[in-house]
């Protein structure tokens, strides 16, 4: 492998001008595509196998036309101090409201009249209108959401305090200042790892020309894909983050080759076949974890790992091919001044990498046994991880939606935000059963009497919980209900939904996680050819995906520190979030593993006793991979300042899962554990030797094969 990217980037660097015009156009095209693409007619959620997906089939076969999978909205009226929604004067304008509504959508399938609808509180202080539409929040037309939030708008300018919650108003995620953010502190990072301009805004130019072609396409491909509103942004922040990282150690290797001596086009070609290489080992671990999402079968969970997936190849080939080209842009630019001028001096004092790596192993007992019981102590929330999916009770309070969640909790309690629909597939009777049944149960605020089909052989039954969507006993209510009525009865809803939806995830993860596990240790087995190697990286993997969890779970769930990062609402931790931080983690974590074990194996390899091989890596590749840790970081961290709850989670948990797993476990804990095992660490039974493929991460096979090629000269070859 490293003698073909050796090739593809000598002929990169030879033909810059038609590489960088074949990437621009790329660019181009898609970003035409994302433009002229019509907007999203759909974001379907579905989990197939499950009750409440079973219920919503059964509601589109039974009661057609019901909308039963459609937007909804809630507009909340509440009445001065001192006075009730039933005065005549208030209650003309919600008659008002329900009119407005009827007539501003052809979307709509219903619009209920408080006064009708037992939608008054007790105290008379509150009341709401429930509104439903034909089709989900992404199909909705700007007309009608404009008609819903005009309406809201109309009756508050008469006296009433009204606002408006609901999927119905579902949007995309804001972006921008996030992304600048990251990019920022990227820039500013890179500017000190290189100390020059040109050297630091390359990575930067080329990532963000893979993210654009990356994003771009998936806004192209959103509407014909079904993709969700938060895939561009997850792909994005994906893409940013490796983007940038592999550019990172392309760069930093072709300067060391010029440092060497080396011809331009020759250095390039060598640094694409060494760092491009294990770019290639990197970028295809990341791609298998997402693409391994689809185990999970659930399709928008499937649909964003495949879309992260091919802004990770794009940021690959970018890397491969883009960065070679540009470095023949660069020439000389592309190392410092002093260097140009020839003015640099040569200090023979260790640097930073050099030091820590003596200090670890002076004292390797002492280095692992804090790195692991720190991270062990980080780690201990997640045990107490409680999964559920954001509703509106988990946005800002700034939001509308968020403030008529909690004006209809204070009015009605919070079981009103998250009602069940409990759909029976049986004649009346058998629906009468099923009231009379939930009735019995514990936990319910108020159950509506079963509301039959034309055909009479279905019908419909609302169950408000006395608490909020996401809470323990909503969740407890649902198990009774299932268990307590016979097969004939479904519970669904999008509480229901929910919950679903976090089983089938915590189901699923343990099987992914043996995937992915097993996976890593196969591949690091055949990469640097040993046994305890790949079985250290992949239990460090394990510890920080499990500690930056229990940060999560602190920080999310219980309120620790939450107004630091803008929590205003703790609550269960988002239920694709195990599974997605193992996905990204995994590949990141191999990312560093691949970039500082590679270089300690070529130096045990070439005769370096094991300690001496340990400085050699963190000598070379420390400096690297601290650069490319504090830019992932920095993408990621970015992410925390947006609004939507999911996005600020999984930008954090990404953060602090980098942060522990790069400067705690391949910073520390790794060579702490290779300092103590010495030659061990490096065994490899000789059947599996012979057994395994040869994958010339470190192109230590490049060397042969240039030198046996008249047109580079052997004088060019040095290992």
């Amino acid at each position: 492998m490293a003698t073909f990217l050796y090739k593809l980037g000598r002929s990169a660097f030879r033909r810059r001008r038609l590489v960088a015009l074949l990437w621009v156009a790329l660019l181009a095209v898609a970003g035409i595509g994302a433009a002229t693409a019509p907007a999203p007619s759909s974001s379907s959620f579905s989990i197939p196998g499950t009750e409440a997906q079973r219920a919503f089939d059964l509601l589109e076969e039974r009661f057609p036309g019901a909308g039963a999978d459609g937007a909804t909205a809630r507009v909340v009226f509440k009445a001065p101090e001192g006075q009730k929604m039933t005065d005549p004067a208030h209650k003309t304008v919600v008659e008002e409201t329900v009119a407005a509504l009827k007539s501003g959508s052809d979307q709509i399938v219903s619009v209920t009249d408080p006064y009708t609808a037992q939608a008054v509180s007790q105290d008379g202080s509150t009341a709401y209108v429930s509104v439903s539409y034909k089709v989900n929040g992404m199909e909705l037309t700007d007309e009608s959401k404009k008609a819903l939030t005009e309406a809201g708008h109309s009756a508050q300018g008469k006296g009433l305090t009204v606002e408006v919650g609901g999927d119905a108003l579902q949007s995309m995620p804001e972006q921008g200042l996030s992304e600048v953010i990251g990019i920022v502190i990227a820039g500013i990072v890179l500017v000190i790892t290189f100390g020059s301009l040109v050297a630091a805004g390359l990575p930067l130019l080329t990532a963000l020309i893979g993210v654009g072609i990356g994003v771009s396409s998936i806004a192209a491909l959103a509407n014909v894909l079904d993709l969700g509103s938060t895939t561009s942004t997850l792909a994005m922040m994906i893409g940013l983050a490796v983007g940038i990282d592999y550019a990172l150690f392309i760069v930093s290797r072709y300067r060391a080759e010029l440092a060497d001596g080396r011809e331009k086009e020759d250095a390039a070609g060598r640094a694409v076949g060494t760092a491009g290489s294990a770019v290639v080992f990197a970028g295809l671990t990341v791609v298998i974890a997402l693409v391994g999402l689809a185990v999970v079968n659930i399709p928008m969970l499937t649909k964003m790992g495949f879309a992260a997936a091919g802004t990770v190849v794009i940021a690959v080939l970018v890397g491969l091919t883009l960065i070679p080209a540009m470095l023949g842009f660069a020439g000389d630019k592309i190392v410092g001044r002093k260097q140009r001028l020839g003015t640099a001096k040569e200090s023979d004092k260790p640097n930073g990498g050099t030091r820590w790596a003596r200090f670890v192993i002076r004292r390797p007992l002492m280095v692992l046994l804090v790195g692991v019981l720190g991270l062990g102590a980080i780690a201990v929330p997640a045990a107490s991880l409680e999964m559920g999916l954001p509703d509106d009770g988990a946005k800002p309070t700034s939001t509308s939606e968020r403030r008529a969640y909690d004006t209809l909790s204070d009015g009605f309690g919070p079981g009103f935000n998250g009602p069940l629909l409990v759909v029976v597939d049986g004649d009346k009777a058998t629906a009468e059963k099923a009231v009379s049944t939930i009735k019995g149960l514990e936990g319910w605020a108020a159950v509506t009497p079963a509301t039959p089909n034309k055909a009479g052989d279905a019908a419909m039954i609302t169950v408000v919980p006395k608490d909020r969507p996401s809470s323990g006993a909503t969740e407890t209510l649902v198990h009774d209900i299932r268990d307590a009525t016979g097969d004939e009865v479904l519970v669904t809803g999008a509480t229901a939904m929910n919950i679903d939806f976090s089983q089938k995830m915590n189901d699923a993860l343990v099987p992914y996680l043996a995937l992915v596990v097993g996976l890593a240790f196969l591949l690091l087995t055949v990469v640097f050819r040993s046994i305890l190697v790949p079985l250290k990286a992949a239990l460090g993997f394990l510890l920080s995906v499990v500690a930056a969890l229990g940060a999560v779970v602190a920080v999310f769930q219980w309120g620790w520190l939450g107004g630091l990062f803008g929590v205003e609402q703790t609550g269960p931790i988002m239920s694709m979030m195990p599974i997605f931080m193992v996905g990204v983690v995994f590949g990141l974590a191999m990312d560093y593993e691949v970039f500082l074990v590679t270089r300690m194996r070529e130096a045990y390899v070439h005769g370096e006793r094991p300690g001496e091989a340990i400085v050699t890596g963190f000598r070379h590749s420390a400096r690297v991979v601290v650069a490319a840790a504090v830019i992932m970081i920095a993408v990621f961290a970015g992410f925390i300042g947006m609004d939507d709850q999911m996005i600020k989670m999984i930008g954090f948990g990404l953060a602090v899962a980098v942060l522990f797993d790069a400067f705690v476990v391949r910073m520390a804990i790794v060579p702490a554990v290779l300092a103590l095992l010495g030659h061990k660490a490096w065994w490899l039974p000789k059947w599996l030797d012979r057994a395994l493929p040869t994958v010339d991460v470190e192109g230590e096979g490049l060397a042969a094969t240039v030198d046996a090629d008249p047109r580079t000269g052997p004088d060019l070859v040095k290992v």
